[in-house]
């Protein structure tokens, strides 16, 4: 029985959506953030990381949203939300899906706690603004022509997209880049991703005004 302990307001609602498009059953155990909007210590008893998402299947234990869908997928999904192995596209699906949470999230996340903090400082404001633009162009054009990142089907790579830009447009970070909006919105749209939310809330939540 795979067990997914999920923490409110999360990232790990893309592995939620996962396990709904492949159909699994799964047990989800959700643990609340407290005041100061952090995971609870009793998730320290599931893994030394303390945080969301784990996944447990078969006495295998694992953190770290990239690996859990990778696992899922290659152990349950038999190819159909990712590209042929050792084909050019499947590299440059993997190149996407580990962008996410390396180059992208960087700028991302810097963006997101000077909002929740009153602003970033100068010199790290200086950085971000730039990096951010960046990474929102690179998506921007890659999506334009296309319905998913890797064309007109749904993978792996999409799904983990779909927390970084959530999270930007509820902070009111998307306004000039349409593109990557119809994009989100194509996601969002998605009976897996629908379902998710549904059964473990959303992924992030709308800027306070």
């Amino acid at each position: 029985m795979i067990t997914l302990h999920h923490l409110n307001v999360l990232r790990s609602t893309r592995v939620i959506w996962l396990l709904e498009e492949l159909g699994l059953g799964y047990e989800l155990k959700t643990y609340q953030r407290d005041q100061n909007f952090r995971a609870p210590p009793e998730l320290a008893s599931v893994h030394p990381l303390g945080k969301a998402p784990i996944l447990v299947d078969d006495g295998l234990v694992l953190a770290e949203s990239a690996t859990i869908l990778r696992y899922l997928e290659q152990k349950y999904g038999d190819g159909r939300l990712v590209p042929a192995p050792g084909t050019p596209d499947r590299a440059i699906h993997d190149e996407w899906l580990d962008y996410v949470e390396s180059s992208a999230a960087l700028p991302v996340m810097f963006t997101l706690l000077g909002a929740k903090t009153g602003g970033l400082p100068t010199g790290l404001a200086g950085f971000t603004g730039p990096e951010l633009a960046k990474a929102l162009a690179y998506i921007a054009d890659r999506v334009r022509d296309r319905e998913y990142l890797m064309g007109d089907r749904l993978t792996l790579a999409d799904i983990q997209m779909s927390y970084l830009l959530t999270a930007l447009r509820n902070a009111g970070q998307l306004g000039t880049y349409p593109a990557v909006v119809a994009y989100l919105d194509r996601l969002e749209a998605s009976p897996g991703l629908k379902k998710a939310i549904e059964v473990g809330g959303p992924m992030s939540l709308p800027a306070r005004t």
